[in-house]
């Protein structure tokens, strides 16, 4: 599944918290055979009860299959929007460690937030803008080692322009690789 695809099932206006319990869903899917309340209240951290009046939400609105005291499935339409959430989830968490260089249980917090809100055209931008970082030649590592340093140290503007003509010359024999290898 692509940004765009991930970005693009209708959610039929659920609320973060519905899709929350979408996202969890699935995941323990993924992870076990059978799916159980008791393994949603642990990984959403909230009581039984909680999750039984919201598995009942979900099952109305054509989501789940769900009889009292049996394991649980996700629907063909539950399934979809479950996966398309852990894969913004997905993208959010990585830029944010691999990019922005937060720390993996912060970035993770943030990406569950930010994954409710994020807008399918700002989701491919920053999919973009990823794969323009790994793929640039004047990007990548060097790029983002900078971006680090800069972060822990700052830098006055002339001390950056000072490594931009220092680092010129790397590009550039970057640039004459790629195009020898055209």
């Amino acid at each position: 599944m692509n940004s765009k695809q991930a970005a693009g099932i209708s959610t039929d206006k659920l609320t973060p918290t519905m899709e929350d319990y979408l996202e969890a869903i699935y995941n323990l899917s993924q992870e076990k055979r059978v799916v159980r309340v008791k393994d949603i209240a642990k990984r959403l951290g909230v009581k039984m009860p909680t999750v039984t009046s919201m598995l009942k939400t979900l099952g109305e609105r054509g989501m789940i299959d769900h009889e009292k005291y049996e394991y649980l499935e996700l629907t063909r339409k539950g399934s979809d929007i479950g996966s398309e959430i852990d894969q913004r989830h997905q993208i959010l968490k990585t830029f944010l460690t691999d990019i922005l260089k937060i720390d993996h249980d912060q970035a993770d917090k943030d990406a569950c937030k930010m994954e409710h809100a994020v807008s399918p055209a700002t989701l491919e931008s920053i999919v973009e803008f990823m794969a323009f970082i790994e793929n640039c030649p004047r990007g990548g590592n060097d790029w983002l080692e900078l971006f680090t340093e800069y972060r822990k140290h700052g830098a006055p503007r002339d001390k950056c322009l000072e490594r931009m003509k220092r680092f010129a010359h790397q590009y550039d024999a970057k640039i004459k690789d790629m195009e020898r290898k055209r």
